[in-house]
């Protein structure tokens, strides 16, 4: 990865509906232009997102979505109103930023929850993405929710008990997602802080059989995890505010985009049949499997600066 830099400019645009999104852009002013998605939904950028691409031949704009990290406001707080943030949102407001910012076209480059995103902005608005590099693939459908909400209690029967042992019996055999949802939107702040915990507690769970894997959500502050949490559950409670299979329907939209897919062989908590169906109907993409990574981790890092880097040889100024 590069090294640390900061930013050149940087605010919080007025996206509508009482929003400030939080922006910034480091590396080259003249650069090639590339939006960087991050994860959760929830899990804002971090300063390390900036080093992942070259700051002699990129621009690089990278934000907050809606709710987490340094926008605002945090949808920590027991009155957010949530009816705001959906997917239709997040992708109105990575068009208002490109526009804001004088950006005609972009690559869109992502990880995890970002890559579900970054796919449904790029067909959404495909005259304006230059290319993509995408990093633990992920399509935001019901299968994948289910997967690591229940399925993965399979692997981890243990830790899956405590997972759900704060779910009320009658709702156990239902959407978990759903039912954490209800918990982080407590009028008790003891169930609310305790349900946020616990949901970071299994994330790390199942994200930890790559090699060398260190818990990085269960040792979060308790502020960061109550928006993480409460992001996520409601997204995935929601299947993502997508149509059932939505990426995959329209990738035709998209199948002529130069992409880059990199994934963790090692990722349970998103195995790698999503990225290869997506790889094979994707004529114009590469997918770069990762033999030492899982959910991220081992090499990935530098497997997504290598992607960028040779994004950018490719792909024009503008």
């Amino acid at each position: 990865m590069y090294p640390p830099i900061e930013p050149y400019h940087f605010g919080h645009l007025d996206v509508g509906d009482g929003h400030l999104v939080y922006w910034e852009t480091v590396g080259s002013p003249d650069g090639v232009p590339v939006v960087w998605l991050h994860g959760g939904p929830g899990s804002p950028a971090s300063q390390n997102s900036r080093c992942n691409f070259d700051p002699l031949r990129y621009r690089a704009v990278i934000f907050d979505q809606r709710g987490c990290g340094r926008s605002l406001p945090l949808v920590s707080g027991l009155g957010a109103d949530l009816s705001t943030n959906t997917t239709d949102h997040l992708v109105a407001d990575i068009e208002l930023l490109r526009i804001y910012l004088g950006i005609d076209r972009w690559i869109v480059a992502g990880g995890s929850w970002g890559v579900t995103l970054a796919l449904i902005y790029a067909e959404r608005h495909s005259e304006h993405v230059l290319g993509m590099v995408l990093a633990a693939i992920t399509t935001g459908r019901r299968r994948e929710i289910d997967w690591i909400t229940r399925d993965m209690g399979r692997v981890f029967p243990r830790q899956w008990d405590r997972f759900v042992d704060m779910v009320p019996v009658a709702e156990r055999s239902g959407d978990l997602a759903t039912a954490y949802a209800r918990l982080l939107a407590s009028p008790n702040q003891i169930v609310r802080e305790e349900a946020a915990r616990r949901w970071c507690d299994w994330e790390d769970t199942h994200m930890s059989l790559a090699p060398g894997y260190e818990p990085h959500l269960s040792v979060r502050e308790l502020s960061w995890q109550l928006v993480f949490a409460r992001l996520v559950t409601h997204y995935w409670s929601h299947d993502c505010f997508l149509a059932e299979d939505e990426v995959m329907v329209n990738l035709h939209r998209i199948s002529h985009i130069p992409a880059v897919l990199i994934h963790g062989l090692h990722d349970v908590s998103g195995p790698l049949d999503t990225a290869w169906e997506l790889h094979k109907a994707w004529p114009a993409s590469r997918l770069a499997v990762v033999d030492d990574a899982g959910h991220f981790g081992g090499s990935m890092g530098l497997e997504l600066v290598a992607a960028l880097d040779a994004m950018a040889s490719v792909t024009p100024a503008c």
